[in-house]
């Protein structure tokens, strides 16, 4: 039976989400978990590789089991009670057996969280930033994104991508207490592209650059014509949207 799992975690204690040699990673983490409860090595494939740093409100991974029963089970209290503090459970849903978490997505959402005051509860979870910034000038270049096919000047270089397209389908920063966020819906995300979208952003409403030369940018189609990324510290994966038909009902 395979199973999707849906979790959060804070990402500021992994090296991001996928196994590596030289640090602790949220599957690592997840895996053995699983193995230690199921008895058996698991396999956990999640719906996107973030980075170290990068935080998940909702991520979605699947992994198989022999046990036909876990939907009903008390598997996601003993998870948690195994996890760290920094993981928490909070669904499982059976599937059809092809499913797949990173390739059946149709949609995924990220948020970018900044703020301008230092605050104790925010750190690590948003970014703060001292220079003011118009972001009336930011959400007008940020349509110029919706308009945009292929995002190869956000695109980390040196990656094994066989495509830089995509279609952006929401983008905007909006306000929300003292904090600012910028949500971003796309069918799929490249490697450090939200990042890198938020950071040309940041020139923007600076006033460093102007929505001419972002239109520029995205059009040069190459990453050195983009601004810096932005902190990985504010940047949050809050829903990953699939196609019903791959949910099995009772």
């Amino acid at each position: 039976m395979r199973y999707f799992l849906y979790f959060s975690y804070r990402g500021t204690d992994f090296h991001g989400w996928q196994r590596q040699p030289n640090g602790v990673s949220v599957q690592e983490v997840l895996e053995d978990a699983l193995a230690l409860l199921l008895r058996v090595k698991t396999l956990v494939i999640g719906a996107g590789r973030t980075d170290a740093g990068v935080h998940a409100q909702t991520m979605i991974a699947h992994f198989d089991s022999e046990n036909t029963d876990l939907c009903s089970s008390n598997l996601i209290q003993r998870l948690n009670g195994v996890l760290p503090e920094s993981i928490a459970i909070f669904d499982i849903k059976a599937v059809k057996d092809n499913a797949h978490a990173r390739f059946d997505a149709i949609a995924r959402c990220y948020e970018y969280r900044i703020t301008y005051s230092k605050d104790p509860f925010r750190t690590k979870l948003a970014t703060r930033v001292h220079a003011p910034l118009d972001f009336e000038a930011m959400n007008q270049a940020a349509q110029i994104l919706l308009d945009t096919d292929d995002f190869a000047s956000f695109c980390k270089l040196h990656t094994d991508v066989k495509t830089t397209l995509c279609k952006v389908t929401h983008a905007a920063w909006r306000q929300e207490g003292n904090q600012y966020i910028f949500t971003i819906e796309a069918n799929r995300f490249l490697r450090n592209m939200v990042r890198a979208v938020v950071g040309t952003l940041f020139e923007v409403g600076r006033h460093k650059m102007t929505q001419e030369e972002f239109r520029q940018i995205v059009q040069q189609k190459h990453r050195t014509a983009a601004g810096m990324s932005a902190p990985a510290e504010g940047l949050f994966l809050v829903n990953v949207t699939y196609p019903q038909d791959i949910f099995l009902t009772e």
